[in-house]
């Protein structure tokens, strides 16, 4: 709460979806079941491609990271949502807040740049098969990985630091169920245009790389399934990138939902249906995309499976 209309405020109160009590046990219950299934498939996933040396490839190093993401996204957001149903209060520390949403932002961004680097590891493939383990050797791959990292921890410091600079003296209640920048550039006693500029040029220049990376893969990806001449090999080779651009055309779609529409729509429940999709779901759906047809890490379950029966 604030002390005065003088005074910083040192908490927020997220409002959260609803305050009714039926609907309060029945979303628990189904956001609970998906933080378990999202944390049990992801974390899986990490511990999988790990623990079999086959899958120790660029693709899947770009997928593990990505599972490891999508399990923190989850992890900075999912336990204070669950917490709020049942919380008198709804209370969250301004410290806490602004963790919140670095990690989010740390997740998000790192999803950006490794969904990328993943186009591009299957442009190198289907296009330049007798060059990918020189044009996608292992030094890149750790280097493309290393650097995302540290585009994304700098992005997100700054776009926190871009939050420290608000004063925010008036209302304290975040209409949403975590802490975004947007709800909270709303509540600040100061204009943000400055801050809110920078936010969207940091923003923009990520999307447009990551953007423009993924659609020019794409393209001569397209363009070198559609001249070839074996139906089998154009089958193979859009099976190899279905589970992928499926991935790639939800996130960017929610993202886009939530934060490029008028100002006047973007807010209230479409704004949190929007959230929900690219915070909560699209990290519960990842695993099971990239593993259901994946004939790679379905017969890697099968060997540790088959390993663990023998050794009992």
């Amino acid at each position: 709460m604030t002390e005065d209309n003088n005074s910083s405020t040192t908490e927020f109160i997220l409002i959260g979806f609803t305050d009714q009590p039926h609907l309060k046990t029945l979303l628990f219950i189904v956001f609970f079941a998906i933080y378990l299934v999202t944390m049990v498939g992801n974390l899986g996933l990490v511990a999988l491609i790990y623990m079999e040396r086959r899958l120790h490839t660029p693709m899947y190093i770009f997928l593990g990271n990505l599972a490891l993401m999508d399990s923190c996204c989850s992890c900075a957001i999912t336990p204070k949502m669950l917490e709020n149903f049942f919380s008198a209060d709804k209370r969250i520390s301004f410290l806490e807040c602004m963790a919140q949403f670095y990690f989010l932002c740390l997740a998000e961004t790192v999803d950006c740049f490794l969904l990328a680097a993943m186009a591009y590891d299957r442009y190198v493939a289907i296009c330049s098969p007798l060059q990918y383990h020189t044009k996608m050797s292992k030094k890149l791959c750790i280097q493309m990985t290393t650097g995302t990292y540290i585009i994304a921890n700098l992005h997100s410091i700054v776009q926190v630091g871009l939050l420290f600079g608000l004063i925010f003296c008036g209302s304290n209640q975040i209409n949403h169920f975590f802490c975004d920048n947007l709800p909270l550039y709303k509540l600040s006693c100061v204009d943000p245009y400055i801050n809110n500029l920078i936010r969207l040029l940091l923003a923009g220049l990520i999307q447009i790389v990551t953007i423009t990376v993924l659609v020019v893969s794409y393209f001569y990806i397209l363009f070198t399934i559609f001249t070839m001449k074996s139906k089998g090999g154009r089958s193979k080779a859009l099976s190899t990138c279905s589970s992928h651009f499926l991935s790639v055309s939800m996130f960017y779609g929610s993202l886009l939902f939530v934060y490029v529409q008028p100002h006047s729509v973007n807010e209230g429940d479409k704004d949190k249906a929007g959230a929900v999709f690219y915070t909560l779901i699209i990290p519960l759906l990842n695993p099971f995309i990239y593993s259901l047809r994946n004939k790679e890490v379905i017969n890697a379950i099968k060997r540790i499976m088959n390993n663990s029966f023998f050794l009992k």
